[in-house]
């Protein structure tokens, strides 16, 4: 890979760092090794002192380290207070020292932990590499006549150090890197291989081994602390090693002095090129951003990643110390100078990109920082819109999709809508559905694309998709039937348990009657009587026998949710619709599976099975019948189906029962009278008549009266009346119709019982001339039967028959005739009873003065009670019974004979009565109103005694 193939941006800022003028010595010449740690920079100078700067670069503390050599390398250990620092000097064994630096002694100085000599074969050759464990167990120690030392000891509390030399090599140490895990792991690099040895853990003790016969130069091997990785600076490109070898490279030719690890960043220092004028010239940023300079130093940090320079600049001077620290890169030059590498935010590094129109760059970027998602969504979102600027609208709408999340859904369905791209528009319509974003709106807009594209197979994929709704439901069912999919209507209603809306669907859209009448019946009964009620009418008439059945079986109490599509009648559509909507429904009303079974019904010899389903019915009230009356409007025929079922049910309440056999009647009636032919209404008129027979009518007398004259259904009237005991009512109805014979019938059925009858048909047959024929011979039946019960008295008879001239004196003479001679004999009797009373009473007043005035001889020998022989002493009474007086209770003044006592005070009591009820006049009244005999009534008035008053009789 060719240098020109790295993009180069500008997404770092270098300023130049100010260092106080007291410290600015100390980063000259003298300055020997350099190092960072805990917020701290440590600086080693050639005689020897330590000092530590802060980030604002002053001097906060200096101690003299070592008295010998110049400290060449030092290490701070992270998360403590350790600082270990190696100073050499050719003419001695390098010095390696371990330093508290929270520890001081009484001069102000830190505390040394521990001094070791490093070993080495030949002293003439310097430390070239230097690595510390991060626990400070092992310290490993790189010459440049090719030997590796290993420091192993406790070093922090000088418990002794072992010292040994692990590898050696013809060529000369130009790096050392630790890696630790599970095993520690040592990388050695010098000019000619890369190779790894483990230090600590399995496998230590066996020799080096050698990952590649490439080395590097010095200061070209770091480790990437992102990765753990080893990274390789070679002239032709950066190599990455790990445990198991080689991974992977990053071409980029050009000389290497020195390589770092900067965050995402790789550091690389490239010397000036030998012929600079043949190569490509790199771009120059920070320090000195003008053209090539021959024989300049190049600093530049790679995104090895992204493939991209994220900085590049030629150095005025060469670079003597790279360092970070504080969260930023710092390069310090050979002259004192340091500069500050900060990147850029990474706003500002997107809008690089973006002017540049490298989107998919600044995508990868943002994901590989590890922005959240709606940051990221709006890099997808801008990039969307770069390319729908550029006509590239599919893959615009791929980069919508991805920032679906936080991008206002109309911006893109405007610009898609504007530009008639439907299947774009359908793929972002959806996406915001499964993303749970779409308002209604959005589901009818995509609902309208299927529909003009007639693609059903996406309409039904996009209703039927499993899972939660995505959609607003009820949205979705209105587009489906605006569109004409009523299928997938239903479909969604019954999934999501919208079953009145199925009905509604079924009826009002698709008009498959039949099949809205089977799903009904497998409803719960309070959805099923919902939709019954609603859809009535419109379903009786087009299915009225499955309809009435469902009528019939839900308002006796008898409904059960149907688990079996039954056959639709002939004239209607299939039930696959149903089928398929039923497999929705719960499992408690659906047997489910591809098809449906029911379970036989239970029978008298299986009552296990007849609990069940006892068990499993579901308990609704049933209804009012009344309720349902409304929906059989000009459906008669079923409408008297379904009363006469309900009539047929056991234990119905009194005013359902008035109800039920009231509309029955009346149904009857109306139906009889739609009849022309006399034998079918006959038929009709005899199943109403058999209502209102026998007792207990449940239906009114007023509403049968009514009804019957409504549908002049006269034998209706006549057996009301009858059943009341209205004979009275009959005989009139008779009369008023000028129905002679009718009127004769009813009076030979009644008479008997209702003696005024005869007085009525007196009246009536008199009343004309036509009347008086058709009753022929009636006429003398009536006055004999008006003389032989006294009904009318001969003079009352006479009253009645003059008051027009239809009658004459000869039609009845024989009546008057016998009258006459009946008054006659009675007249007769009386004036023979009359003398017979008057004897008797004057015989008892001559019996009453005798008593008063005369005495009376007792001539009885015996006792009336005890039937002994009379001795003294001895009680009479005048009615001429005597007792023993010991035989007697008691004996007083008011003393009574126990013989004659009972009579006598039967007589004083009726007398009493007689007294008492002098004044009941209204008694009087009905006791004369109600016999037939009314001078007898009177009569046995005044035997008694009630009568006295003469305002009385003229009463009567």
């Amino acid at each position: 890979m060719a240098l020109t193939s790295w993009k180069a941006f500008n997404f770092v800022d270098v300023s130049p760092v100010k260092v106080p003028e007291d410290s600015s010595a100390l980063f000259g010449s003298d300055l020997s090794s350099l190092c960072t740690g805990s917020s701290n920079l440590f600086l080693g100078t050639n005689d020897g002192f330590v000092h530590i700067v802060t980030s604002t670069f002053r001097v906060i503390r200096s101690f003299k380290a070592h008295d010998a050599g110049s400290i060449q390398h030092m290490k701070q250990i992270n998360g403590t207070s350790l600082l270990v620092t190696v100073a050499e000097d050719l003419s001695n064994e390098p010095v390696l020292k371990v330093w508290a630096l929270d520890t001081e002694l009484k001069d102000g100085t830190p505390r040394c932990l521990s001094t070791v000599l490093v070993q080495n074969a030949r002293r003439q050759f310097p430390i070239s590499a230097f690595a510390v464990v991060e626990d400070l167990s092992q310290v490993a120690v790189g010459f440049a006549n090719g030997s590796v030392t290993i420091i192993r000891g406790d070093l922090i509390h000088d418990r002794g150090a072992r010292q040994r030399i692990v590898f050696e090599s013809e060529e000369p140490i130009t790096g050392l890197e630790t890696q630790s895990g599970a095993v520690t792991a040592l990388y050695i690099s010098t000019t000619s291989r890369i190779l790894t040895l483990v230090i600590a853990g399995r496998g230590q003790g066996q020799p080096a081994r050698i990952l590649e016969d490439t080395g590097c130069g010095l200061g070209c091997m770091t480790l990437d602390g992102e990765t753990g990785d080893i990274l390789i600076a070679r002239e032709d490109a950066v190599y990455t090693y790990g445990p198991r070898g080689r991974g992977s490279s990053y071409a980029f030719e050009s000389s290497k002095t020195s390589i770092n690890s900067f965050r995402d960043y790789v550091a690389l220092v490239c010397p000036p090129r030998p012929e600079s004028g043949k190569g490509e010239a790199l771009p120059k940023y920070g320090v000195n951003p003008g053209g090539d300079i021959l024989g300049a130093t190049t600093f530049t940090l790679l995104d090895t990643d992204l493939k991209f320079i994220a900085h590049s600049e030629a150095l005025v001077s060469p670079m003597k110390h790279i360092f970070m620290e504080w969260g930023d890169l710092f390069l310090l030059t050979t002259d004192g100078k340091i500069f500050r590498y900060r990147e850029k935010s990474l706003q500002q590094r997107l809008e690089i990109l973006y002017e540049r129109n490298l989107y998919i760059l600044a995508i990868n970027l943002a994901q590989k920082i590890g922005i959240n998602t709606l940051q990221q969504n709006a890099i997808y979102r801008k990039y969307g819109d770069f390319l729908y600027q550029r006509g590239d609208y599919d893959t615009a709408m791929q980069q919508y999709l991805r920032a679906i999340d936080n991008t206002e859904p109309s911006q893109v369905i405007r610009k898609y809508l504007d530009t008639q791209r439907i299947h774009n528009l359908i793929e972002y319509l959806e996406e915001l559905h499964d993303h749970g974003r779409a308002t209604v709106d959005h589901t009818t807009l995509l609902l309208n694309c299927y529909a003009k594209l007639k693609d059903t197979s996406k309409l039904d994929s996009f209703i039927k998709a499993p899972g939660e709704l995505k959609f607003d439901l009820e949205t979705a069912i209105a587009m489906c039937r605006q569109g004409g999919y009523y299928e997938q209507a239903a479909y969604l209603a019954t999934k999501h348990g919208e079953n009145d809306m199925v009905v509604d669907i079924l009826i009002e859209d698709s008009k498959k009657y039949a099949e809205a009448v089977e799903y009904i019946w497998r409803l719960d009964p309070e959805a099923a009587y919902h939709n019954l009620m609603k859809y009535a009418r419109v379903l009786l008439a087009h299915c009225p026998e499955r309809t009435t059945e469902i009528f019939k079986v839900y308002f006796t109490g008898q409904y059960r949710p149907r688990t079996e599509v039954a056959e639709a009648e002939p004239q209607e559509q299939h039930t696959s619709t149903v089928q398929s909507l039923a497999n929705l429904l719960p499992l408690r009303y659906v047997t489910g599976g591809g098809g449906t079974q029911t379970q036989p019904p239970a029978t008298e010899t299986d009552p296990i099975n007849q609990e069940a389903e006892a068990d499993a019915a579901p308990q609704y009230k049933v209804p009012k019948p009344r309720t349902a009356f409304s929906a059989f409007v000009d459906h008669p025929k079923e409408f008297i189906g379904f009363l006469e079922t309900l009539t047929e049910q056991p234990g119905l309440k009194q005013d359902a029962k008035v109800d039920l056999f009231t509309t029955l009647f009346e149904m009857y009636l109306d139906t009889a009278k739609t009849k022309k032919d006399a034998t079918e209404k006959q038929e009709w008129e005899d199943k109403a008549k058999k209502l209102i027979e026998g007792k207990d009518i449940p239906i009114s007398t007023s509403n049968v009266l009514l009804l019957s004259d409504l549908s002049n259904f006269r034998e209706g009237s006549t057996l009301v009346r009858e059943q009341e005991g209205l004979r009275l009512d009959i005989f009139r109805s008779f009369t008023s119709a000028k129905d002679t014979q009718g009127a004769i019938q009813a009076l030979r059925r009644y008479g008997p019982d209702e003696p005024q009858l005869y007085i009525d048909a007196l009246t009536y047959f008199a009343s004309s001339p036509q009347i008086l024929e058709e009753a022929g011979d009636e006429l003398d039946a009536v006055l004999r039967r008006i003389d032989q019960d006294g009904l009318l008295s001969p003079l009352q008879v006479i009253q009645a028959l003059s008051n027009n001239a239809v009658v004459t004196m000869g039609r009845v003479k024989k009546y008057l005739s016998t009258s006459i001679d009946r008054e006659h004999k009675e007249i007769s009797t009386n004036r023979r009873l009359i003398s017979s009373y008057k004897t008797e009473t004057a015989a008892k007043q001559q019996e009453l003065s005798n008593l008063s005035s005369q005495p009376v001889v007792f001539q009885s020998r015996r006792c009336q009670s005890c039937g002994g022989t009379l001795d003294l002493p001895t009680v009479h009474f005048l009615c001429r019974h005597s007792f023993h007086e010991r035989c007697l209770n008691n004996v007083d003044d008011d003393a009574q004979c126990p013989v004659c006592g009972p009579q006598n005070s039967t007589l004083r009591a009726i007398r009493q009565r007689q007294v008492d009820s002098a004044d009941q006049h209204d008694l009087f009244k009905a006791e004369l109103s109600r016999s037939r005999d009314r001078f007898g009534v009177v009569s046995d008035f005044f035997g008694r005694g009630v009568m006295k008053s003469q305002a009385t009789m003229d009463e009567v």
